[in-house]
């Protein structure tokens, strides 16, 4: 048989143990947040019903979906008609389940399963992957993390204000210094589709204007001309889609321009609540802007949304959310609002990279690295070992028999900052010598004492 040669699939990658520490770098400081602002774990499986997924995230969320070949021999059962038919509609018939597009719906349905179970308002984060059927480019990957925090049972929009503080700390603490935090109302984008009288069109503009940045004014005027706005339509929206100014600015002349929406109005007001709200709190580095563009193209927000970029390098969105008061109801539980974030970690990753902002430690997975002349060194290290991964100093024995040189490589190749070389000297005398690799300071030492010079 022919070898294969090894590959992964586009757009999906292998992590080594130096992109780990990295990549856990940024997972555990988002979950400390997380927890600070009283979120707790859960997670689902990587595989959904079909049925719990689609329909969804409107048509081009449901054309990304990776679905699972059903196990067997699933054609064997098939009709005639089925194989003659579209694609779409043959699927349905050999494919029942899906890989999850993203964490919030299978959120919802965990909580209408376990609805009795569960304390509400409930606070949950998630950290897992999640798989869409893109096409990769840079920042854009076919499996990724995603680590959302959703808050259900819950109208008050401080859950909204608390959602800029968490993105604010986790941000900071990650070592950004300029980001901006876009906030729009799904409701206001309700009342601009409302004024021009177009209401049954509001997931055709949003969807168009959501892309303002990707094509320009004149990508989303063409669009909307296709999708059943008429120039004077398009008229009325231009002034909208430009509005410039301070926040409390927006907000005043979007009052006048939706005068006649009440739902226009009514999401004006929640996000002067969000404003106020956070004037008793400090925020570290973010900047809050109201985006009337942003529209977050799925379907199932309802009221405040967000999207969060950072302004130190090209990257697209690296968090986004909303609140959405009918994503339950899609399973059957009624009146069940909630409102949550993602932070997309790959391109958090990215943006430390190429900023440069991991600190040094986090490529250091072990502290000391004990070289062993011979066997009898080795086991006179043995306690020593024992001391030190007792004290919570990661550290590991090189197993005695390689040359002292090759085991100092290794302990540069893993950026280990700590050796300790044990010949026959040091087994007699009980003196260790403690070589510190960045400086090449030496030190003698106690056996006892190991784990004191190291901390």
């Amino acid at each position: 048989m022919a070898s294969v040669k090894p590959s992964v699939p586009k757009g999906m990658r292998d992590f080594s143990p130096a992109e780990m520490v990295k990549r856990n770098y940024i997972f555990d400081t988002i979950k400390s947040v997380f927890r600070k602002f009283g979120y707790q774990q859960i997670e689902t499986p990587t595989m959904e019903n079909s049925a719990t997924l689609m329909g969804k995230y409107g048509d081009e969320g449901d054309r990304l979906i990776f679905k699972v070949l059903n196990s067997g021999d699933y054609l064997s059962k098939a009709q005639p008609e089925w194989l003659a038919t579209t694609n779409a509609k043959l699927t349905n018939h050999i494919s029942e389940k899906a890989l999850r597009y993203d964490l919030t719906v299978p959120f919802a349905r965990y909580v209408v399963q376990h609805q009795n179970e569960i304390t509400f308002p409930f606070k949950r984060f998630q950290v897992q992957p999640v798989w869409r059927a893109d096409r990769p480019q840079k920042g854009r990957y076919r499996e990724f993390y995603q680590c959302d925090a959703d808050v259900v049972g819950s109208n008050s929009l401080l859950n909204e204000a608390e959602f800029i503080l968490i993105y604010d700390e986790v941000l900071s603490k990650l070592g950004l210094t300029d980001f901006t935090i876009k906030i729009n109302n799904r409701k206001i984008l309700a009342g601009i589709a409302e004024i021009i009288g177009k209401p049954e069109l509001i997931v055709d503009m949003t969807v168009a204007i959501d892309k303002l940045d990707k094509i320009g004014l004149e990508g989303v005027v063409s669009e909307l001309l296709t999708k059943g706005f008429t120039q004077e339509d398009v008229d009325r929206l231009q002034p909208v889609i430009l509005l410039q100014g301070a926040n409390a600015e927006k907000l005043e002349k979007l009052k006048i321009i939706l005068s006649a929406s009440e739902t226009g109005l009514k999401g004006i007001a929640e996000l002067e609540t969000i404003f106020g709200y956070l004037q008793s709190f400090t925020l570290l580095k973010a900047t809050v802007e109201v985006d009337i563009t942003l529209a977050r193209g799925l379907n199932y927000y309802t009221g405040a949304i967000f999207e969060v970029k950072t302004n130190e390098t090209v990257m697209g969105s690296i968090g986004g959310g909303g609140r959405y008061d009918d994503l339950t109801g899609m399973f059957g539980l009624k009146g069940l609002t909630g409102a949550g974030i993602s932070f997309g970690a790959d391109r958090i990753y990215d943006v430390l990279e190429e900023l440069k902002l991991f600190p040094e430690a986090s490529n250091q997975t072990t502290r000391v690295l004990i070289c062993p002349f011979d066997i009898s060194a080795e086991t006179f290290a043995l306690p020593l070992l024992q001391q030190l991964r007792t004290a919570g100093i990661n550290a590991e024995l090189y197993p005695a028999g390689a040359k002292i040189k090759k085991q100092l490589d290794y302990a540069n190749n893993k950026n280990i900052p700590y050796v300790v070389v044990i010949g026959s000297d040091e087994v007699q005398s009980g003196e260790i010598t403690l070589k510190n690799m960045q400086t090449g300071e030496q030190q003698k030492v106690s056996a006892a004492q190991v784990s004191e010079a190291v901390k």
